[in-house]
């Protein structure tokens, strides 16, 4: 028996013979798979020596060589049989992964002899019967690369049955047919032919669990439109699923026809919620009104208009919606205090917290006991910061909203322009409740300090956010500026861009748009209404507004503003405009490039940032990469020198068009610095691009100018908000004792970002610790206070990461907010946010949401179930259905939920109509469930 096995695997008296024809085999098996032989792959196989065969092999293929005989002889009569047989062999034949199969190694000498064969024949059924056989013969047979013998014969032989072959054949076709249509293509050839085979393949593969290959098939010939009339009720969830993952995996205007195609199928088998989502992801509210109308169910119609006020798109009801209130509510989002507030009671965290419960200074060095924790000014600030963000959406703390009211208020405890973050903490503190907010908040403008006026138009503005109510209290309080002084003109300017934004307002451009155009005013009040407008139509590629902002770099009355330090915001207010618009920012680019003005360069980079942003696009890295890679060199007071930086800008700018502005260093750092935050802007939300530009930073931190060092932290803070990762929290900590100290308050600001609303320990020891070291550092020590702040964030109950339904919809609100905030830091955190203009620090509203999960019946009414949550695992392309969810836990509703962690349903008493269980989910009773 031993000696039977050892003739089967060949003879054992030559390895070297063995090993090699064993190599052959798997290279002939891998051929399938897109790797061809080579050219001499025919001679090899006759120098090998004879192979010794067992008696079962010799006897298979002394018969194989028998009906080859056959066929090339001139009986007619037997080819139809020997074709049938040899057919039957080889489809019963069974064999190991890496070898091939036995009937199909005896035919290979015989392929060229029944080729010759094939061209004999007359045309009929016997030469189709052959041309089959061919056509599974050329797997294992090519002399060259061009040879795609699989496809030419199965061209050749129609209307056969081409499944019985099997799946490894049906994967080797396509790949050919992939190949072919590309050759085809670049030599103008006509495709059809290919796209009815392609046709007949895809349910082959959907009705074999391979719905990854049928969508990878039709993508390579750029028809994945027609995979919607091969789909049934029981394929459609998986191969949806498939090509939603792809998306970021595509470049434009692919990714926008999968994203169509999975929409239209989830509109075709009455999957809503999933729908809106990607019409929510395409940016496209005709889509998402054609959605939202499609349904008259009470309870999915709220469902949906929960998920559209998550990613704060409103728009007018109509019909009969139009009086249907609660579903107004939802959509307004008007009860988020209410669900917020009940959420606070089960978590038992309703009661308000001091800053010192966040600082805890008794566990701070005791070498430094009592030094960090002074009574001075900057340290009220901080602490208001802190109080603000800590208690957000709580309507009660210890230091604003006191018995006494205003004058008993932390106000008075800072400085004139501390009392502007001050005052407009309180509407931190009544985030999203407008009702009972107005009051509260009201008290605030009647103080004769203009600072605490300021700060209560602020307030208004912050409370709004994200919220909408019919009698719109904000628009009319805020809109007002005639004869306001400045601070409270930006300030209520901020507050209109803080309380509508993404909601395209359109009566704000008239009281808005005046502020950008006019010439007279200073740079920081245009570039704040410009910024607001930015916000307000993020996304919307809104004409006036960008005709508006571009027309002011062209006025030569602005050209000495423009070299103001407000400039990049109003900079950044054209970019959010087009942001996630992909190719549509290439007009305003061009327009761009024609602008002879130093501040042109920075505005197309940060246009082109946020119109790419969470595409993960590979080339638009590279691109900024590039950017990052341009060493700048100083100007000279000599002429000659001066001119060297602009020959060397036009030699580098290979991608785009000759540099047409005047080169100049500190706008050309600023470049750099908008590139580095471009690169996690462009990345965030895929994850093996994250996980890349996370290296990549690695090395700018470690080769690059002070310029790029300084951004680097923020672009780590940004990649990954509210999800405390070690490594990059690690890394981030050796940042924050930097020798450069712009690098080391950028990083204690992204440690804030990373760990925003999580409570992590692990960081609020390391910021205890940098409170300590920092001690005589009023700057650092004041950013430590404001990321310890974040960390407590809603006593951790909140987040600020812009991404929602389970990770796979960015909010392009709350992303702007986080990309204001980190603008404001880069190059030097002293302009703006050390110095006194802090009050930019609350732009990151947008992004604070609560990370719950509250279950509702369909008539809105709290409904408490019990729920397993746990790590998500991504089930993309696994058989069977698997779990999604690991090592979960069993808790009641409402829940919190961390980043990467999914809830689902612990039995089927009630069934969600969202698709992830996520925010405000309504659910319905299940009429098939029995009690066990």
């Amino acid at each position: 028996m031993a000696k039977e096995e050892e003739q089967k695997s060949g003879s054992s008296n030559k390895p070297a013979d063995k090993g090699k024809g064993k190599a052959d085999d798997v290279k002939q098996v891998n051929g399938v798979n897109g790797t061809k032989e080579g050219k001499d792959g025919k001679k090899d196989d006759h120098d090998l020596p004879p192979e010794e065969l067992s008696e079962e092999d010799q006897k298979l293929k002394d018969e194989l060589d028998m009906l080859v005989e056959r066929l090339t002889e001139d009986d007619t009569s037997l080819y139809k049989s020997a074709l049938e047989a040899i057919k039957t062999s080889i489809k019963t034949s069974t064999s190991s992964m890496t070898a091939v199969p036995k009937p199909l190694k005896f035919l290979r000498p015989h392929y060229a002899k029944l080729c010759e064969a094939y061209e004999r024949w007359p045309a009929g059924g016997e030469k189709d019967s052959l041309a089959d056989t061919l056509s599974v013969l050329g797997m294992t047979y090519s002399d060259d690369e061009d040879r795609r013998d699989t496809l030419k014969y199965r061209l050749l032989a129609p209307g056969t049955d081409i499944g019985s072959w099997g799946h490894e054949y049906m994967r080797h076709l396509a790949l050919e047919i992939g190949e072919e249509r590309e050759k085809r293509l670049d030599e103008e050839q006509d495709t059809d032919d290919l796209i009815s085979l392609t046709l007949s393949l895809v349910p082959f593969f959907l009705s074999h669990n391979a719905e990854a290959d049928a969508v990878d098939i039709l993508s390579e010939l750029e028809m994945i439109e027609s995979i919607k009339d091969q789909l049934d009720q029981d394929t459609y969830a998986r191969v949806c699923l498939y090509m939603v993952s792809m998306v970021p995996l595509l470049t434009y205007p692919d990714n926008d026809r999968f994203l169509r195609t999975a929409h239209d199928i989830y509109v075709q088998y009455k999957q809503l919620t999933q729908a809106i989502s990607l019409a929510i992801r395409l940016n496209d509210m005709d889509l998402i009104k054609a959605d939202f109308a499609s349904t008259s169910d009470k309870g999915l119609k709220r469902q949906l208009a929960f998920i559209l006020a998550r990613q704060r798109i409103c728009f007018d009801l109509e019909g009969e919606d139009a009086e249907d209130q609660e579903l107004q509510d939802c959509l307004n989002n008007t009860k988020l205090p209410e669900h917020f507030k009940s959420l606070a009671k089960e978590l038992n965290v309703l009661d308000p917290k001091v800053p010192e419960d966040i600082y805890k200074s008794h566990l701070e060095s005791s070498r430094t006991a009592g030094l960090t924790n002074t009574d001075s000014a900057r340290h009220n600030l901080a602490s208001a910061f802190v109080n603000a963000f800590v208690n957000a959406g709580f309507g009660q703390d210890k230091l604003m909203l006191v018995e006494g009211g205003v004058k008993q208020s932390w106000t008075w405890k800072v400085k004139e322009d501390g009392m502007l973050s001050t005052a407009a903490s309180a509407g931190m503190l009544m985030l999203w409740d407008v009702e009972m907010g107005l009051d509260k908040i009201d008290a605030y403008t009647y103080v004769p300090e203009n600072e605490v006026k300021a700060g209560a138009s602020l307030a208004m503005g912050i409370m709004n956010s994200g919220v909408r109510l019919d009698s719109d209290p904000t628009m009319a309080l805020l809109s007002d500026f005639e004869g306001k002084p400045t601070n409270v003109k930006v300030a209520s300017i901020m507050g209109l861009g803080l309380a509508y934004a993404g909601s395209n307002k359109e009566d704000l451009l008239e009281v808005l748009l005046p502020l950008v155009t006019d010439t007279s005013l200073e740079m920081q009040i245009s570039a704040m209404a410009a910024l607001s407008l930015g916000l307000i139509f993020v996304g919307s590629a809104q004409s006036d507004v960008s005709e508006a902002i571009i027309q002011t770099f062209l006025d030569e009355d602005r050209e000495k503003q423009l070299k103001d330090k407000w400039t990049r915001f109003m900079t950044l207010g054209l970019a959010l405009l087009y942001f996630h618009q992909q190719e549509e920012v290439d007009v305003v680019l061009e327009t761009l490039k024609a602008i002879e003005h130093p501040m042109s360069k920075p505005a197309s980079v940060l246009a082109e940032i946020c119109a790419w942003a969470g595409t993960g696009a590979v080339l638009k890295l590279q691109q900024l990469l590039h950017i990052c890679n341009d060493h700048i060199e100083e100007k000279d007071s000599d002429d000659e020198n001066k001119d060297e930086p602009k020959d060397d800008e036009k030699k580098k700018d290979e991608d785009g068009a000759e540099e047409k502005t005047p080169s100049d260093p500190a706008t050309d750092q600023l470049v750099q610095a908008y590139a580095v935050i471009g690169l996690s802007l462009v990345a965030m939300g895929e994850d093996v691009g994250q996980e890349m530009v996370l290296r990549q930073f690695g090395h700018l931190m470690h080769y690059g100018e002070a310029n790029i060092r300084k951004a680097v932290p923020l672009a780590m803070g940004l990649i990954s908000p509210s999800n405390p990762a070690m490594k990059v929290y690690d890394t981030l900590s050796r940042y924050s004792h930097d020798n450069d100290l712009d690098v080391a308050v950028n990083a204690i600001f992204a440690m804030g970002m990373l760990g925003a609303g999580t409570n992590n320990a692990r960081l609020a020891q390391l910021l205890r610790q940098l409170a300590s070291y920092y001690h005589r550092d009023a700057g650092a020590l004041f950013m430590v206070r404001i990321a310890q702040g974040l960390v407590h964030m809603g006593k951790g109950t909140l987040s600020l990461s812009p991404f929602h339904t389970d990770r796979g919809v960015l909010s392009r609100v709350a992303c702007a907010g986080l990309l204001i905030v980190s603008m404001s830091l880069i190059s030097d955190p002293k302009s703006f946010i050390l110095g006194n203009d802090h009050y930019l620090l609350y732009y990151l509203v947008t992004a604070m949401h609560p990370r719950f999960l509250i279950t509702l019946d369909e008539d809105l009414q709290p409904l408490p179930v019990s729920v397993r949550v746990g790590q998500a695992v991504d089930v993309v392309g696994q058989a069977g259905r698997p779990k999604t969810i690991t090592g979960w836990q069993t808790q009641k509703t409402p829940v919190l939920l961390g980043y990467g962690e999914r809830a689902e349903l612990e039995d089927e008493e009630w069934v969600a109509h969202a698709n992830v269980m996520e925010g405000v989910c309504i659910l319905k009773k299940n009429p098939d469930w029995r009690a066990p």
